[in-house]
């Protein structure tokens, strides 16, 4: 029985990774992980509807007590800012339209909670899921970049536990 279980989504509108754990006390139990994936060659419109779609039907099936979404980062290209934010957006609105609360993280809190290193390589994000979640083989990067939110949420968002952190900011992916 899980205290605790949680969703965790890294938002992309080509593909939008899902993946979701049980959390027992300290213990991490790997649920279920994947991708939805929207075809380039459809309108806007049909993608956004398709990603609702997909998380609302993870949530119906899984019921997670919380969700949490890879926060955007600004890239080189405001184009894919904006649509990658849009994506972001729709998997919230899933969320909040569940009445589930939602959580936040950028990627540099991930990686430092979850390898211990905010400017990892998405293979050690794989590595470290992998091994914290007993898993098999390895989930696609989209997938594991989801489970690492998850994870990252249940050990606290820092990976600090119950240690109070207010008052403090992060800075190059450490508390300061």
């Amino acid at each position: 029985m899980s205290d605790l279980r949680i969703l965790g989504i890294d938002p992309g509108l080509r593909i939008t990774g899902f993946g979701v754990i049980d959390r027992a006390g300290s213990a991490l139990t790997y649920v279920t992980s994947g991708c939805v994936r929207t075809p380039e060659t459809k309108p806007m419109p049909e993608r956004l509807r398709l990603i609702l779609d997909a998380v609302a039907e993870i949530i119906r099936v899984h019921r997670p007590a919380q969700v949490v979404v890879e926060e955007v980062f600004v890239n080189v290209n405001p184009q894919s800012t904006l649509l990658l934010g849009q994506a972001r957006g729709t998997a919230i609105c899933a969320a909040v339209l569940a009445g589930l609360p939602v959580a936040e993280y950028t990627a540099m809190q991930v990686k430092q909670a979850v390898v211990g290193n905010g400017h990892a390589e998405k293979v050690q994000v794989q590595a470290m899921v992998m091994r914290l979640l007993r898993l098999p083989g390895s989930p696609s990067a989209d997938a594991a970049d989801a489970l690492a939110c998850a994870i990252c949420h249940a050990h606290g968002g820092q990976g600090l536990g119950a240690l109070a952190t207010a008052g403090y900011r992060m800075k190059r992916g450490r508390l300061v």
